[in-house]
Order: C-alpha cells, then structure tokens, then sequence
C-alpha cells in the first residue's frame, strides 16, 4: 500500500496567481513527490508562493494554454502527472479518492482518471446546467498523456482506460459577473480562428438555433433551474456567448468581402 507522497507529479502553469495558487497547492501538495510551476512572467509573489511549497519553477512566455500546460508535463520526472489550474482546489472527497487510486493498484489498471469541476459563482457552488458535472481528464500516466485541444480550449488526450474518481474538483473560476463577461471576447476570438482554420462559413440557422439551445439545455435538460437565479443567469449567458460567438463568423466574412 503506498504512503504520502505518491509517485505523482503536480504540473501547474501560472501567470499572477498567488492568491489562487496558495489555495490550490494547500489542497494537493502533500500528495506529490514533485510539484512543477510553469510560468509566464508573475510579478506578484506567485513564484515565492510556489517555492514556498516547494516546487521546482521553470520561466516559459505564454504559448497558449494547450502549449504551455505540454511544457509543464515534459518537466515533470514521476510516472503520474496531476495537471491543475491555480483556481482549482482538491475537495477532500477527491484528494481521498486520488489517495484509493493508488492504494487500490487502479494505477496498474488504468491510465488516466476524470474528475467532475464544481464551480464557485454568486456566492455558491454550482451543481446543474452546464457548468457540473464538467468532468475533466486530470490524473494521467506523464508517458501516456499530452495536452491536446487548441491554445484557448485544452484537454488532456490518452491511450487506454480511464476511470472515473469520486468527489469534485472546486473551480474558482470567476470572480463575478463583470469577470465572465470579459471573457467572451477571448473565446469567441479563439472560435473565430477555429472556424477559419475549418474552412467553415457563416450560418443564420446556427447563428440562432445554437444559443436557444444552448439556453434550453441547460436550463431545462440539465435542470440548471435547480440552481435558482445563479442557473438562470448563466443559461441566458450561454445562450448569448453562443450568439457571440456565431455571429463573428458574419463579421469576418462581410469585413474582408467574403
């Protein structure tokens, strides 16, 4: 049966997050054998926060988050990678079941395993819609995962089984309203580029049957309902981050006369 730590290394890529980061390694260090901070250029105390953790710190300008998480990865030295966001957090329920992962040799059986992302918003957490279950393929074998996606929407790519843990992943994600709504602009760019890189043309059908259903989904299939005014809020968000995001395809095209 084996001890603290695990033959685990933590991969974490940072930029500015001392507040997130101090949080997020209190919930996991202990855990692993090697703790490996990817960052960009912090100039607030995130680097003096990691070492405090002791974690081995390497400098890397941005490259997206799918390039930059990859570079995290090819540092660490353990067989297993648990790759994290400084927002993130470890529920106990998760940190015990990553524990019974290799105490219960899954780590013989399998080569990855997902964890379910709660979100933290308007004062609660999130529990419906599409913000949760949100599994994410997070524990991984280092020789048999990389960071796949694109540079704004990475995911973990594997060969072989993988499993699914019990408890949540805590998601700090934003701050408030005004914080997600910054965001749109930086995904429908990414999306915009996504398209083009497809060869993929404008469509007034997608343009408005994606966010109603986006809106439909989850507000009533995934019963984002239950999460009172909060799971209102984010399904009519959704909805119009969906028309955002389709309609720049029109812009594009009638700007450079497509």
């Amino acid at each position: 049966m084996p001890g603290l730590p695990l033959n685990l290394s933590i991969a974490i890529i940072s930029l500015n997050e001392e507040a997130n980061l101090r949080r997020c390694l209190q919930s996991a260090a202990d855990l692993a054998k090697e703790i490996v901070v990817v960052d960009s250029g912090s100039t607030d105390k995130t680097l003096d926060v990691a070492r405090e953790f002791g974690a081995r710190v390497q400098h890397q300008d941005y490259l997206g988050q799918r390039d930059q998480k990859n570079v995290a990865v090819s540092l660490c030295t353990q067989p297993w990678v648990l790759l994290l966001d400084c927002d993130e957090e470890l529920s106990p329920e998760l940190k015990a079941a990553i524990i019974a992962f290799f105490e219960k040799s899954d780590a013989e059986r399998y080569v990855g395993a997902k964890m379910a992302r709660k979100v933290w918003f308007m004062g609660r957490w999130i529990t419906h819609g599409d913000w949760y279950p949100d599994r994410k393929l997070r524990l991984f074998r280092r020789d048999k995962g990389r960071c796949g996606g694109n540079a704004a929407h990475d995911k973990v790519e594997i060969e072989g089984p993988v499993t699914t843990l019990n408890g949540d992943l805590h998601h700090y994600s934003f701050r408030d309203m005004r914080h997600y709504v910054s965001k749109i602009n930086t995904f429908a760019d990414a999306f915009l580029e996504k398209q083009k890189s497809e060869g993929a043309r404008w469509s007034l059908a997608a343009t408005l049957f994606r966010p109603w259903w986006r809106f439909f989904r989850a507000y009533v299939i995934r019963r984002g309902f239950l999460d009172g005014f909060p799971g209102l809020w984010i399904a009519v968000a959704t909805a119009f981050f969906a028309f955002v995001r389709y309609s720049r395809k029109y812009e594009d095209e009638a700007m450079n006369g497509d």
